[in-house]
């Protein structure tokens, strides 16, 4: 059906200039000695859009042709404090920078991203071991672990944030007159508490901080646009309300979601548009459009039933063009959009399921399979849609409820054959839906069970062990300490893999979707996967949950490449690719607290 849809343009874009010039310099140690791999990035006086760039081996850094403006300049590293400029871009010009080492042990803590600071706790016995896993998978769980870890607090301070934490949910919700503590965090306090005190207390600390090397070859070489995007004018804010917007990583991770309309999914259209779902309740925005030449965004209202605008969550975009997204109006549903014949959103098409089958939700992903079938999450599975003839197929989690918890689905795909998967975040099982199934019938449905993380599974204690028998997750985000936690997923569409981000296993399960076969792929240094897009060539792209970066793997020389993020507590939930015939490969991060919107080009 088609619905009623509210526009809002906002004068929201760096100044117009038809002039361009190229900015370039180079980086040094202020002992001389040239740096490769540092960030170095420019921001137009008045605008709301920075680009990044790295220096080369040789130290050098050269911009894109950039509009004429004046700008202000900042070259950083991790170890190094912040270097500053300012210049008028009137014409081509140079400015070099030299960066000056910190001898603070704190202001680098504070610089760091999210996975540095976790492999920077101690791990030296078994019991540093189970505690460190449990602060990866139970302290991190809402916001990346950089933002808590660059304070200090003695036993009784950190015994008072666990106790705040076991009581909220995973919205960040207090709630502890609706329901009991979370019980992992409840159980481990007074141990958790006090190994947070040693690695970071008043005294010294246990910490060991090893940066990695900073970007280079292929990673030095991206072009990284970020576009701020605007706050809500209905929250009331002052004028320069956000001080710390993680572009200066001296002033460490932002401690708040930074107040807007909320960014989740994203993706590029082919006129040079991010088109990107909001989930945040606000009055004003159901999905945005940015201009990535201007920086200009179009907010597109979908009025719900509550009187705010209805929020919307996952999304995806078909080989044609067409981009699909969950719509929540009051009861779950699809959206389509078509941006080249509805350049403004105007006239967006809401699919409803029937009465008596589940509403979309979970934490709701969207994807199309190799049928044209649009597949997405449904809180107790997922659901397939049939375009052709506007019907839903639904499919039903098998393992739902268990002692252990309720199973909500998470992220959703389809593959070639139109088959379609979830993740049941929480029991550790990939849900599998049989395209087969005629639309109206009730969907076939069968599982694949993720082994739990051996090393882990292998530290619980004996009491422990007897407790987690019992203990129910409250939500996804209270896991047990050897939970793979299955998150967002891809499919290869030209080749029959499925590749599962695992959250707290630190790895991507691959799955062969003829064959239900598993196999595990680790990131390094247990980084933690979000979301995985394959793009055309087999890699798998995921955005990690809390390291401010994006890793992309390829599967036949098994091998990982890291590209860094110029914004610290960016905290990513989605990844998306955009390749075209004759362009460089981009690739689209929306950043969920940052409320940022990045763009790597790759060159």
């Amino acid at each position: 059906m088609r619905i009623a849809v509210f526009l809002l343009a906002l004068s929201f874009l760096a100044p117009a200039y038809a002039a361009q010039a190229v900015l370039s310099g180079s980086v040094s140690e202020s002992r001389g000695a040239k740096m490769a791999g540092v960030a170095v990035s420019a921001k137009p006086a008045g605008g709301t859009i920075t680009t990044t760039v790295y220096s080369d081996k040789a130290g050098n850094y050269t911009f894109p042709p950039l509009p004429a403006a004046k700008y202000r300049v900042w070259a950083q590293a991790l170890g190094y404090e912040t270097a500053k400029s300012e210049v008028d871009l009137s014409a081509s010009a140079k400015r070099n920078f030299e960066l000056v080492a910190m001898t603070d042990a704190e202001q680098v803590i504070r610089q760091l991203p999210g996975n540095l600071v976790l492999d920077a706790l101690p791990e030296a016995t078994e019991q540093d071991r189970r505690m460190k896993q449990l602060v990866r998978n139970d302290c991190t769980s809402c916001h990346t672990a950089s933002y808590p870890l660059q304070h200090r607090f003695d036993e009784a301070g950190w015994n008072a944030i666990i106790e705040l934490m076991k009581n909220a949910n995973v919205y960040g919700t207090y709630v502890a007159r609706d329901r009991q503590p979370s019980g992992i965090l409840d159980f481990h306090q007074k141990e958790l508490a006090a190994y947070l005190a040693r690695a970071r207390g008043p005294g010294k600390t246990a910490m060991r901080v090893k940066l990695d090397p900073r970007p280079s070859g292929e990673a030095a070489r991206v072009v990284i646009r970020e576009y701020d995007l605007p706050l809500d004018p209905d929250a009331n804010l002052p004028a320069g309300f956000v001080q710390n917007d993680g572009s200066d990583w001296s002033l460490g991770t932002p401690s708040v979601m930074i107040p807007g309309w909320g960014v989740h999914d994203a993706w590029l259209d082919d006129a040079g548009n991010v088109w990107f779902t909001c989930n945040i309740p606000n009055k004003r925005t159901s999905l945005g459009k940015l201009d990535t030449r201007t920086g200009e965004v179009t907010l597109v209202n979908i009025s719900a039933k509550n009187g705010l605008a209805a929020q919307s969550h996952g999304m995806t975009r078909t080989p044609e063009g067409i981009l699909w997204f969950n719509i929540n109006a009051g009861r779950g549903g699809l959206a389509r959009l078509d941006p080249r014949l509805d350049p403004m959103g105007e006239k967006i098409e809401v699919f409803l399921p029937p009465e008596g089958m589940s509403p979309t939700g979970g934490a709701t992903t969207v994807d199309y399979d190799g049928k044209g079938r649009i597949w997405v999450s449904a809180p107790d599975g997922a659901l397939r849609f049939d375009p052709d003839t506007q019907k839903f197929t639904q499919y039903k989690t098998i393992t739902y409820k268990t002692p252990n918890g309720t199973g909500v689905t998470y992220g959703a795909a389809g593959d070639r054959d139109g088959n379609g998967y979830w993740a049941v975040m929480i029991h550790d099982i990939i849900g599998v839906g049989d395209g087969a199934t005629p639309a109206g019938e009730a969907g076939k449905t069968s599982e694949i069970k993720l082994a739990p993380v051996k090393q882990e599974l292998a530290r619980v204690t004996p009491e422990a062990r007897e407790f987690y028998k019992t203990f129910s997750q409250p939500d996804f985000n209270s896991p047990l300490p050897f939970a793979q936690g299955p998150r967002r997923m891809g499919t290869d569409k030209n080749a029959d893999v499925l590749w599962v981000g695992n959250s707290w296993g630190a790895s991507l399960a691959r799955i062969d979707t003829r064959t239900h076969e598993v196999s595990y792929v680790p990131l390094p240094k247990r980084m933690q996967p979000y979301h995985v897009h394959v793009d055309s060539q087999h890699n798998a792209w995921t955005n990690l949950w809390g390291a401010d970066r994006v890793m992309r793997y390829d599967p036949k020389n098994r091998r990982w490449t890291a590209f860094d993020l110029p914004t610290r507590g960016a905290e990513p939930r989605y990844i998306s690719v955009r390749e075209a015939k004759g362009e460089p490969t981009q690739v689209v991060l929306p950043y969920f607290r940052a409320r940022k919107i990045a763009v790597m080009t790759l060159r």
